[in-house]
C-alpha cells in the first residue's frame, strides 16, 4: 500500500502543457474579447477587458504550476496545493478586482463579463484537445499524417460486365 504523504509524482507534468495551450489559446482570443467589450462599454471596457484576460491567464498557468510543484512533493501536498491554492487563486482575483475598482480606465460590467466567459470559454476550448486517456495524459498527440495513396486515373480502371446467367 503506498502512502499519499510520501508517494510523489515525478516525470512530466502534463498541466503545465494545457494550461501553456490554453494560454496560447487566450492569446488568440482576447482581440476578440478587447474589441467586443470595446463597442459595447468603450475604451474604458477594452481596457478592462484586457486586464480580465491578463488575470484569467496568469490564474490558469499559476494553478497548472502550483499543482506540478505540489506534486513533486506528494500526493498529500498536491491535494492541499489544488484545494488551497484554488482559495488562495480566488482571492488574488478578488484583490486584483478590488484594487482597481475606482480606478479611472475600468468598467466593472466588462471585466466582470470577462473574468467570467474568458475563464468559462477557454476551458470548454480546451476540451477539444485534452486528451482523456492515462496513455497520453495532457494534450492529445498530433494526429500521424495520412499514407499518401497512389494517384489513379479513370483510365485503370476496368468495369466487366457478365451476362446474366439462367
Amino acid at each position: 500500500m503506498t502512502n499519499a504523504f510520501t508517494t510523489r509524482i515525478d516525470g512530466p507534468a502534463p498541466e503545465l502543457d494545457v494550461s501553456k495551450d490554453m494560454s496560447r489559446r487566450g492569446i488568440i482570443l482576447a482581440p476578440a474579447v478587447i474589441a467586443t467589450c470595446a463597442v459595447i462599454w468603450g475604451a474604458d471596457g477594452a481596457w478592462s477587458s484586457a486586464y480580465g484576460v491578463a488575470l484569467v491567464l496568469v490564474n490558469f498557468l499559476l494553478a497548472a504550476g502550483i499543482i506540478a510543484a505540489m506534486a513533486r512533493i506528494s500526493l498529500a501536498a498536491m491535494l492541499g496545493g489544488v484545494l488551497f491554492g484554488y482559495l488562495l487563486r480566488l482571492a488574488l482575483i478578488f484583490l486584483a478586482v478590488w484594487l482597481v475598482r475606482d480606478a479611472s480606465w475600468i468598467s466593472l460590467p466588462a471585466l466582470g463579463a470577462t473574468i467570467i466567459v474568458t475563464h468559462l470559454g477557454l476551458l470548454v476550448w480546451e476540451l477539444k484537445y485534452v486528451a482523456l486517456s492515462l496513455t497520453y495524459p495532457g494534450l492529445k498527440p498530433a494526429p500521424a499524417p495520412a499514407p499518401s495513396a497512389p494517384a489513379s486515373t479513370d483510365t485503370d480502371r476496368t468495369i466487366t460486365t457478365s451476362p446474366p446467367t439462367t
